[in-house]
């Protein structure tokens, strides 16, 4: 018998660390379902669309999933009262992977001058796979439309006009989840062009006993800054990235995820399918209206949730309120 509360959570973190200290061989997931064609991924699209689902007019997408009850149910994660950047610091140095860097500029400064005040300026081109951030459902079109139908002839020089990032003024706030595949794997690391099938993700949610639920939002690690550290930088385009496999979208769409982020852009690389070179995008940010966080750093998430036992947490994160933007960079933050 324990004879307080903390001896009763220090047992419980040395046998989820003895837990995850245990070997996991690495399944042959997915394999049989490995190759899909474009027919494959338009019949895909079709069964997980969330068109019309909240109305025709609809801009939100998934985000209609976080719900004021949600967000209270969020807030009861907060035990210990830790919290966890997400976002990878901004890179200013050009990269293979990082081709148009951060640009920060001082127009005003003390060393030399008789400034009163310091002031910089930022720039930042931030899509692609270098800095955190997220995209708004007005990021990717399909056969001249957007999610729920909308034409791409609502985006024009002037921004977006439906389905743009300002729409996420508010923020988000709703229960977080880490899927750690290099942790399932019992690898540090995924390498490039490694597929996550939906076996792994079950197999993680029964592993941790963390079953994601709707208005959740998912964080699929790869590993990838741990491997950039350690070997350096590559192109993610042409030397190929870990991630989900399209298939996955079946398990999102059934799970109600209302987003979904990753530490590279989610897509595994190359996709697999031939003609379709980012299927998951396609599929959640076009077909399920769920927006997508890529380049989030997960290394200290990872490290905090397993010393804590703990795979799910409150997520916060608010964009940039640009009118017409078709996305944001920004700093999630988990907080446990």
């Amino acid at each position: 018998m324990f004879h307080s509360r903390a001896s009763a959570c220090s047992f419980r973190r040395f046998f989820l660390a003895l837990l995850f200290s245990l070997p996991l061989a690495t399944p042959a997931f997915g394999q049989a379902q490995s190759r899909l064609t474009v027919e494959d991924v338009r019949e895909l699209l079709e069964s997980v669309s969330n068109w019309g689902r909240w109305g025709e007019d609809d801009q939100l997408g998934a985000m209609n999933l976080i719900t004021p009850e949600k967000r209270r149910e969020a807030a009861t994660l907060v035990k210990e009262g830790i919290s966890v950047s997400l976002a990878r610091s901004v890179e200013k140095q050009a990269a293979v992977d990082n081709p148009k860097p951060f640009e920060h500029m001082m127009v005003s400064y003390g060393k030399g001058t008789k400034e009163q005040w310091a002031a910089d300026r930022y720039s930042v081109d931030y899509h692609g796979y270098a800095h955190t951030h997220m995209d708004a459902l007005c990021h990717l079109f399909h056969n001249d439309r957007l999610y729920n139908g909308f034409s791409r002839d609502v985006v024009t020089e002037h921004g977006a006009q439906k389905l743009g990032i300002h729409n996420l003024k508010t923020g988000i706030f709703t229960r977080g989840v880490l899927i750690d595949i290099p942790r399932l794997r019992d690898v540090e690391y995924l390498e490039p062009s490694s597929p996550i099938y939906t076996e792994e993700l079950e197999a993680w949610e029964n592993r941790t006993r963390t079953m994601v639920r709707p208005g959740d939002v998912v964080f699929i690690r790869t590993g990838r800054w741990a491997r950039r550290d350690e070997l350096g930088p590559w192109e993610a385009e042409q030397q190929g990235s870990a991630g989900l496999h399209a298939s996955c979208a079946r398990w999102i769409k059934r799970r109600d995820v209302a987003m979904i982020g990753s530490d590279a852009a989610s897509d595994v690389l190359p996709s697999g399918v031939p003609g379709i070179s980012h299927p998951v995008h396609l599929l959640v940010l076009h077909g399920m209206g769920v927006h997508i966080f890529d380049n989030c750093d997960l290394e200290a998430l990872s490290q905090k949730a397993a010393e804590l036992g703990r795979w799910e947490f409150l997520i916060t994160a608010a964009p940039l309120a640009v009118e017409g933007g078709t996305g944001s960079p920004l700093n999630p933050i988990a907080t446990f």
